[in-house]
Formats: C-alpha cells, sequence, structure tokens
C-alpha cells in the first residue's frame, strides 16, 4: 500500500481553498489580500524604525 503524504495533501487541500474562495466571493478574496499586504507592510515599517533606532 502507499503511503500517503501529509504535507502534499495539506497543500493541495490549501490550494483548493483559495480557488474556491476566489470564485465564490472575488471582493472579499482581494479585502483580504489587501488585509494580509497592509500587516506584512506595517511589520516592515517597525523592523525599519528598529534598525534605525539602533544605529541613532
Amino acid at each position: 500500500m502507499r503511503e500517503v503524504n501529509v504535507k502534499k495533501v495539506l497543500t493541495l487541500a490549501a490550494i483548493a481553498l483559495v480557488v474556491y474562495l476566489l470564485l465564490n466571493d472575488p471582493q472579499g478574496a482581494a479585502g483580504g489580500v489587501q488585509n494580509v499586504l497592509g500587516w506584512l507592510r506595517d511589520a516592515a515599517q517597525s523592523v525599519i524604525t528598529f534598525v534605525q533606532r539602533l544605529f541613532v
């Protein structure tokens, strides 16, 4: 019997979920992407501020 690769199954399930959400609620998916990008931008700005204050 062939062993099921759990990581591969979870990856495929995550991709299927993303595709499902994009097809059923594209505006909601776009809002989610904007939120994630905003969090990443804020995190990057916090790191930049931290590093700047180390050397000032």
